[in-house]
């Protein structure tokens, strides 16, 4: 093998990763050897006979420790994006070596005894806010990861770490695999009946990449199976695919995750009691705006009932097409998509058919480029040759008002058996200022359908929303202008971190956006002005459906971590149980079911958490209106004011606090209740 670039310094135009000389190999000896390099830097740190200084301790641990940060960056993209066999390995094999590698650092009483410190005399250290912030983090962090447990407890804290690391690779693969080994082959006229042109193109592209030339496939991608839900006029395909989407993490054998998530819950539970909390929920939430289940619990029942309601609406309006059709039949699951589509024709003259020509992939990607020019004064500029990590991926020079160069944005945007369903948001390089200047390095990774060889990628609005979203939070790691690595970009509490992402979606469906950018892919005529009014005007449409996919997701994790003592958990009767408490209608499903919900037990991100997204919507709902209220959606001063305390402020300032000082108020949950249309 030749000299591991991993651990070379990197010559390549912005210091991007030299993706082009990386093998899989290369990350084992980089990860040995960047751990050891860390573990050398942090043990110094904490052995030094100073006395403790915020720059000798807080900021020393900042600059540590860079090695192992640029190789995890690198690495970990890599898994979710682009993996192979190699690679998986190699996850399955780190995990447990960096959880090891992080609880040496967390639990060492000599590092925690100079942080404490720090923290018992914060008030006589003149910290500016930035330092005072990262102060709070580094002690909370320590804390929260058991460095104030007696030597017993350490020790047991340490090896839940490790096995929860295992325990959440192993889910996220096993969900992979499910994905990537399913294909429904549409053989026959009667496979493919009833499906648009963008979809038979899609599903021909997806039969190519899986040798499968002349014929048509269906993935679980949700860019392939949710179109076919809604188009397919097969109802036992349908329901074949639909089952096999719901099913993911579920189907017995070396893929199931059900004792994956017996364990992950006992050890969750364990770790938060240890720490002194009854349950993982209590402990997850008080570190964040919402500070206590009780309070999740509330917002989440608020929007419940009225989605209940509307969803039952709905599903009657389905049931009557469905007769009207000579389909007697009680509405399910894979039948709501395809009626619900018939109903939004017939109400308001719109489907997605006629949508999607008007939807070019790199139309949007202009738009959400345009918006962020037109709101912070950004440009983008396009690169060609650089080393990317897969052929797919593009490459954007970001710059401000002035040419000053702001960061780099990849785009990733097609769905591959090699990527993770879903879509998000990750950097290479984190913006900070502890060494020199240091730029962003951001990625958004969707998994859209490709158009054929020449052919425009088309996209649904609802693609068209993901990337918006996504975007948003590529500006917030892009904007990012603060000193330390701890509180860049999207550092910030979990159920804060979505409102620059659900904030920047409402622009899309702004009409001086669509009117320029939704153009149709042959023609290139804008939108017609009566199909974008129908547009506009069934935004809420199937709201009720959307509530309540969400919420029953967001309630269910919830009460998966606030169980005592889950260790008998039967995971499909625990699910089913709590829907039926919370009167789920029969023909929804969880949005993510609980075998495959990967925000919650592929690591612990999004666990007890997921609720953060209508958290975060009570406040873009809000925010949004502020730009309405000024009577123009670019409003120069109130897109200053966006950037100074939304978008650049990182981690630094009070996340309530910030909010007050952009919007002049605390928000309220009247906006989000209007956007859904459950207002009275």
């Amino acid at each position: 093998m030749t000299a591991n670039p991993l651990l070379a310094d990197w010559t390549t135009p912005f210091e991007l990763p030299p993706f082009d000389a990386i093998e899989p190999a290369h990350f084992e000896e980089a990860f040995d050897i960047s751990m050891k390099e860390a573990r050398q830097e942090s043990d110094a740190i904490a052995d030094q006979e100073a006395t403790p200084t915020f720059e000798n301790t807080i900021a020393a641990l900042e600059k540590s420790g860079k090695q192992l940060t640029r190789v995890a960056r690198t690495f970990f993209n890599l898994t979710g994006a682009d993996t192979n066999e190699a690679i998986q390995k190699i996850e399955r094999d780190i995990a447990p070596k960096l959880a090891k590698h992080s609880s040496d650092m967390l639990l060492n009483a000599k590092l925690f005894a100079r942080i404490s410190a720090l923290w018992d005399q914060r008030e006589a250290l003149d910290l500016g806010e930035e330092e005072e912030k990262v102060l709070e983090r580094y002690y909370k962090m320590f804390q929260r990861a058991g460095a104030g447990l007696d030597e017993s407890g350490k020790t047991r804290m340490a090896e839940l770490s490790q096995r929860l690391a295992t325990l959440g690779t192993s889910f996220s693969q096993n969900v992979l695999k499910d994905e990537a080994t399913y294909q429904l082959v549409l053989e026959s006229d009667k496979d493919r009946a009833g499906l648009p042109d963008f979809l038979l193109t899609a599903a021909a592209e997806a039969a190519k990449e899986r040798d499968l030339d002349g014929k048509h496939v269906i993935t679980l991608s949700r860019s392939s199976i949710e179109p076919f839900l809604q188009f397919s006029t097969n109802r036992r395909l349908r329901e074949e695919a639909f089952k096999a989407w719901s099913a993911r993490g579920e189907n017995g054998g070396d893929t199931d995750n059900q004792d994956i998530i017996k364990e992950t819950l006992l050890l969750r539970s364990e770790k938060a009691k240890m720490l002194g909390f009854a349950d993982f929920a209590s402990f997850k939430l008080d570190d964040t705006m919402a500070k206590a289940p009780e309070n999740v619990r509330e917002l989440l029942t608020k929007v419940w009932q009225p989605a209940v309601t509307q969803a039952r609406d709905e599903e009657a309006k389905l049931a009557e097409m469905a007769q009207s059709d000579g389909d007697n039949h009680v509405i399910e699951a894979w039948d709501w998509r395809f009626y619900s589509e018939r109903v939004r024709k017939a109400e308001h003259d719109l489907d997605e058919a006629e949508l999607k020509p008007y939807l070019q992939l790199d139309n949007i990607i202009q738009a959400a480029f345009d918006t962020a020019s037109r709101l912070f004064g950004l440009s983008f500029k396009e690169l060609e040759g650089l080393p990317v990590y897969h052929p797919d991926v593009r490459v954007f020079e970001v710059n401000d008002r002035h040419g000053n160069h702001v960061g780099l944005f990849l785009g990733d945007y097609f769905a591959r058996s090699s990527k993770r369903s879903g879509a998000w948001m990750s950097g290479f390089r984190s913006q900070h200022k502890t060494d020199g200047d240091v730029t962003p390095i951001i990625v958004n990774v969707m998994n859209f359908s490709k158009g054929a060889p020449g052919e425009a990628s088309l996209l649904t609005f609802d693609d068209a929303r993901t990337l918006f979203h996504e975007f948003g939070h590529a500006l917030h790691g892009l904007l990012s202008n603060v000193t330390y690595p701890m509180i860049s970009g999207t550092s910030v509490a979990r159920d804060f971190v979505e409102l620059p992402s659900q904030l920047y979606e409402h622009w899309l469906s702004e009409p001086e956006v669509l009117s320029k950018f939704a153009v149709h892919y042959k023609t290139g005529e804008p939108m017609p002005q009566a199909l974008l009014k129908k547009l506009l005007a069934a935004a809420n449409f199937n709201q009720g459906f959307a509530t309540v996919e969400y919420t029953a997701s967001a309630l269910v994790d919830l009460e998966l971590h606030l169980l005592d003592d889950p260790k008998d958990i039967d995971i499909a009767d625990f699910e089913k149980r709590e829907l039926d408490k919370i009167g789920m209608p029969h023909a929804i499903t969880m949005r993510h079911r609980v075998p495959h919900f990967q925000h919650v037990f592929s690591g612990d991100g999004y666990s007890a958490g997921y609720y953060s997204y209508m958290w975060s919507e009570v406040m873009d709902a809000d925010a949004f209106e502020a730009f309405k209220e000024a009577g123009d959606v670019f409003d120069p001063e109130t897109a200053e004011k966006l950037l100074k305390f939304i978008y650049s402020a990182g981690g630094r300032p009070d996340p309530e606090e910030t909010y007050v000082s952009f919007r002049g108020r605390a928000p309220k949950i009247d906006a989000l209740l209007e956007k859904r249309g459950f207002a009275a």
